[in-house]
């Protein structure tokens, strides 16, 4: 909190669709967790799919919550617990605008870029953050790849999600204009923005990545999950946007922002784009690009392969020109941008120092993302070279997108391997089979005598076999591919969460081959 002096619950929930209690409280913290809750707290109890945080009214009393609030439904579940509660048609759109206030609006005091899409959020936020670094500024970063200010993480008790809940994100924002910031960067996922985890903000510069198939378990339809991030183009959260104008996603967003007044720039490959990449090609490892913009062209680079990385940088340059900042500054530390779990390299060698296949560690679990990931690797590969994938789908996500996953692997690679990603409670074989099937759908419907006509789909079982069985497949020069779970450190089982990580799996697997002095050839 920024004022000494705690507000009055009437402070925070002025204005809204609330009905006040007539007991008006002082307020310490906004929660929405009854086990977090500390002396003073505003509770709020939300609905969910399994429970209603009303129920849970009693322990936040006992834990020294001294209001509820909650709409009517968590009301009546409340019952007679000793609170003054304040009833709202919307509890979450209250929550966020009651955490805006009670720590004074932290995002009005920084630049503030938020990105969206399917794929390339992550990517896209942290070369936002390492280019404006690089530049000057000390920059604050909320996703999937953590909370940082300045680089360095940021220990909070918090929810670890890509867009936290409106409190914890208030509190962390907060804690970056405190801590010096004066710059956010942050993924808005579309649950985030269907839950109003980000209402209250309106963002300086907003950026578009793409539209592909994902959580669907949630949005039921790529119709409601486009809606959900259309959100994010409104004058309601963004002053201006950057929008992928090779998308046809992002086509639609262009023409909404047009009808809502809210300045919307293209940035992208096509001829019209107004950020338009002009050249790219492969440089080492990463990859180099001319881009075209308003006032004239400059010369980039970065360290990530394939043509949607550039256009994640393309989109980050546009985000910090239309900001009003110096693209040409934060070229530099554009340069630098290392994405953990994002097409990552895994250095491996050899006794007899002849070389070793190329190992890359990436996050991609759809199947754009998929192809897009191979389509780098092939752009990168010898003539002589296959890509040996090694993938497989989430449990208790979206399951029809697992068949597109196996064919998208299949028109990418000379290899599929695939297995488990993180299966939670469903059946990790059955999961596999559904890939699988999928795979090999592709291999029979190609044309005789062409690659993807002999690509060969094995089923790797549990991960750690697969990866083993993928280096032993790959000869020199090969390039294999551990898509699905990039930076996680751990993997969701149906009874445990366990230990794992795909870099410190691949070299342990590597380690296993050289000292056992085999190596097979598919």
């Amino acid at each position: 909190m920024t004022s000494a002096v705690p507000p009055k619950l009437s402070e925070l929930l002025s204005g809204l669709a609330v009905r006040l209690p007539s007991q008006d409280p002082a307020i310490r913290g906004v929660v929405f967790d009854s086990r977090r809750v500390r002396p003073g707290d505003l509770y709020v109890g939300l609905p969910g799919t399994k429970s209603h945080g009303g129920a849970f009214a009693s322990a936040a009393r006992a834990a020294g919550a001294v209001a509820l609030l909650t709409d009517a439904e968590g009301a009546r579940l409340a019952g007679d617990v000793p609170l003054p509660v304040a009833v709202a048609d919307d509890p979450r759109t209250a929550m966020a605008f009651a955490s805006c206030r009670f720590y004074d609006h932290p995002a009005r005091g920084l630049t503030s870029f938020g990105v969206t899409g399917t794929n390339g959020k992550s990517t896209t936020v942290l070369m936002l953050a390492s280019a404006l670094d690089g530049a000057g500024r000390r920059v604050g970063s909320i996703g999937t790849l953590g909370f940082l200010l300045g680089g360095e993480p940021l220990h909070l008790d918090r929810t670890t999600i890509t867009t936290p809940e409106s409190p914890d994100l208030q509190s962390m924002l907060a804690m970056m204009r405190d801590g010096g910031a004066d710059t956010m960067a942050m993924e808005v996922s579309s649950h985030a923005l269907a839950l109003r985890r980000v209402t209250g903000i309106q963002f300086d510069v907003v950026g578009f990545t793409n539209l592909g198939r994902d959580h669907l378990e949630f949005h039921h339809t790529i119709a409601d999950y486009f809606a959900a991030k259309a959100q994010l183009f409104t004058p309601e959260y963004a002053r201006r946007a950057v929008i992928n104008g090779d998308d046809e996603a992002g086509v639609r967003l262009l023409e909404q922002a047009t009808r809502l007044d809210l300045p919307a720039v293209s940035v992208g490959f096509g001829p019209d784009c107004v950020y338009r990449v002009a050249e790219w090609h492969p440089e080492g490892t990463g990859s180099g690009f001319t881009l075209v913009h308003p006032a004239g062209t400059l010369t980039a680079a970065i360290c990530l392969p394939g043509d949607y990385n550039v256009r994640n940088a393309a989109t980050a340059l546009a985000m910090i020109d239309q900001a009003g900042l110096d693209m040409s500054a934060a070229l530099p530390g554009l340069a630098r941008a290392v994405i953990p779990g994002r097409m990552q390299p895994v250095e491996l060698t050899t006794p007899d120092g002849r070389g070793a296949p190329r190992v890359y560690v990436d996050f991609a679990h759809t199947p754009q993302a998929v192809a897009s990931a191979l389509g780098a690797l092939n752009h990168l590969a010898l003539t002589s070279a296959r890509v040996i994938a090694v993938l497989g789908a989430g449990g208790d996500r979206d399951p029809d997108k697992r068949e597109s996953m196996g064919r998208a692997a299949v028109e990418g690679a000379d290899v599929v391997v695939v297995t488990d990603d993180n299966p939670r409670s469903e059946d990790p074989a059955a999961i596999r089979s559904r890939v699988l099937a999928g795979a090999r759908s592709a291999v029979a419907q190609a044309r005789p005598g062409s690659r993807t006509a002999r690509v060969e789909c094995l089923d790797g079982g549990e991960r750690r076999s697969a990866i083993g069985l993928a280096l032993r497949l790959a000869r020199q020069g090969d390039a294999v591919a551990i898509l699905g779970k990039g930076h996680e450190r751990t993997q969701q089982l149906a009874d445990r969460t366990i230990d794992f990580d795909d870099v410190g799996v691949v070299r342990e697997k590597w380690a296993e081959i050289i000292a056992g002095g085999h190596h097979e050839d598919a």
